[in-house]
C-alpha cells in the first residue's frame, strides 16, 4: 500500500495526469467553516488513514490558520504515532496543490516514507509559482518598491510577479514577455483565470518558457487572500515527467534519522522534525535498540521496572559512617586475635570516618593551661579552702 498524501482542503487537489497516480486524501474536518468536534474529526480521519496507509502525509499551506495547524499538531499528539508527518508548504495555494501532484507520483515508486516526505522541500525549489495580478497594494507576500505600489492605483494597471523560488515583479505594459525569469527545464504550467483573462500567461509567458502542456484549472478560494486581489490569474510550472522526479530524488544523499530510525534527505526528518547532527555525530542513535518499529501506534504502556542493586555479601565490610554515633551499630564483628587495635571513637567503639585518623594519644601543649602535679592516691586530699577567710 503506497504512502498515503492528504490535503486539507478539496481545492488543493489537482487531476492526476495518469491512471498510475493515486488520489488524494481530503481531510474533511480540516475545511474551513467546521467548529465544535472538529478535532474528534481529525482523530478518526487520520487513524483510518494509518491503520490502511501504514504512513501519512498531510500537505498543509504555512499560511493555514493557526487554527488547523495547532489541530493537526493536537491530533498527532493525540494518537502518539510516528507515521504521521505535517508537511508545511510556503507556497501560492496553485503551488502547494501541484506539488501534492507530484508527491502522488512519486508515492508509487520504491521510496521509503521518510524519503517521500522530506523530498516536498527539494521538490519545491524546482517550482515556479506565480501570478498576474492587477493591484500589488496589498501585497505583503513579495517585496514591493515604492514606485510599484504607486503605479498599482493607476486604472488598467497590470504586473507579473513571481513568488517562488526568486521573488520578482514586473509592470506590464501591451502584449509583450512578461520577462519572468524562466525555468532552465521543460515544465508543466497549470493556469487558474481569476478576474484577469489569462492569455497573457498561456500566450506570452508559455513560450517564454517552452511550456510542454498548459492545463487550465480552476482557482483556489484562498488565492485571493494570498495574493491580496481578486483580480488575478495565478500559475505555477513544474517538471511533468515522473522519470525525471525520481531521477532527482534518488540522486540525493540519504541518511539515518537518529530519533525515529526513518530514511531522509535533506537535514531534518520530517515525521518526527528530529535535525541531522553534524558530521561526527551521525552514526549515533539517541533510541536504545529496543525501541519500538516505526510501524505500530505506540500506546500508553507502562515503564518497565528498574532494576534492584543485589545486597551485599556476607562479610563485606560497609563504608564507614558519615555520623560517629552510627560507627557501633555497623560494626561486622570483633577484630581478630592479634590484630593491632584501632584508635577508640568517641563513645567507646572503634573509630571510623574522621577518628580513625587521628591517633590514639595526644599530648596537649604546654601553653594550654598551667600544669598540675602528680597526685598521689595514697596520700589524703588537701583541705578545701574556706571562701570567707578570718582577718
Amino acid at each position: 500500500m503506497p504512502t498515503a498524501v492528504a490535503v486539507t482542503s478539496p481545492e488543493l487537489v489537482l487531476p492526476s495526469p495518469d491512471r498510475h497516480t493515486p488520489p488524494a486524501a481530503i481531510l474533511q474536518s480540516a475545511e474551513p467553516g467546521e467548529r465544535g468536534g472538529s478535532l474528534d474529526r481529525t482523530l478518526a480521519e487520520i487513524y483510518t488513514l494509518v491503520e490502511q496507509h501504514g504512513h501519512v502525509l498531510v500537505v498543509h499551506p504555512a499560511a493555514a490558520p493557526p487554527a488547523l495547524v495547532h489541530r493537526l499538531h493536537a491530533a498527532r499528539a493525540a494518537l502518539e504515532t510516528d507515521r504521521l508527518a505535517l508537511v508545511g508548504v510556503d507556497l501560492p495555494p496553485l503551488g502547494t496543490a501541484l506539488l501534492a501532484l507530484q508527491l502522488r507520483q512519486l508515492s508509487i515508486c520504491d521510496f521509503s516514507p521518510g524519503v517521500l516526505a522530506s523530498a516536498a522541500r527539494l521538490l519545491a525549489h524546482y517550482l515556479h509559482a506565480g501570478a498576474v495580478l492587477g493591484s500589488v497594494a496589498r501585497l505583503d507576500q513579495v517585496p514591493v518598491g515604492l514606485k510599484a505600489h504607486a503605479k498599482s492605483w493607476l486604472p488598467g494597471s497590470q504586473f507579473a510577479v513571481l513568488a517562488r523560488p526568486e521573488p520578482q515583479l514586473v509592470r506590464l505594459s501591451g502584449d509583450q514577455d512578461p520577462g519572468l525569469k524562466a525555468p532552465g527545464f521543460p515544465t508543466r504550467l497549470v493556469v487558474a483565470e481569476g478576474g484577469l483573462p489569462a492569455e497573457r500567461v498561456t500566450g506570452a509567458l508559455a513560450r517564454a518558457w517552452h511550456v510542454r502542456e498548459v492545463t487550465p484549472t480552476k482557482l483556489p478560494a484562498a488565492s485571493a487572500d494570498w495574493w491580496g486581489t481578486s483580480k488575478l490569474t495565478e500559475f505555477a510550472a513544474a517538471i511533468p515527467d515522473i522519470s525525471v522526479l525520481y531521477q532527482l530524488v534518488s540522486s540525493v544523499r540519504r541518511e539515518e534519522c537518529h530519533w525515529c530510525g526513518l530514511e531522509l534527505i535533506g537535514d531534518r526528518c520530517a515525521f518526527c522534525a528530529a535535525p541531522l547532527p553534524p558530521p561526527g555525530e551521525r552514526g549515533r542513535r539517541a533510541l536504545p535498540a529496543t525501541r519500538p518499529a516505526p510501524g505500530r501506534l505506540r500506546g500508553r504502556e507502562p515503564a518497565p521496572a528498574l532494576a534492584r542493586t543485589a545486597p551485599a555479601a556476607a562479610g563485606r565490610a560497609l563504608p564507614a559512617a558519615r555520623d560517629p554515633r552510627l560507627a557501633p551499630a555497623l560494626d561486622t564483628g570483633a577484630a581478630p586475635p592479634g590484630a593491632p587495635q584501632a584508635p577508640a571513637g568517641p563513645t567507646g567503639g572503634p573509630a571510623t570516618g574522621v577518628h580513625a585518623l587521628r591517633p590514639a594519644q595526644r599530648e596537649a601543649p604546654a601553653d594550654w593551661g598551667p600544669h598540675r602535679p602528680y597526685e598521689d592516691p595514697h596520700q589524703p586530699p588537701p583541705p578545701p579552702r574556706s571562701r570567707n577567710p578570718r582577718p
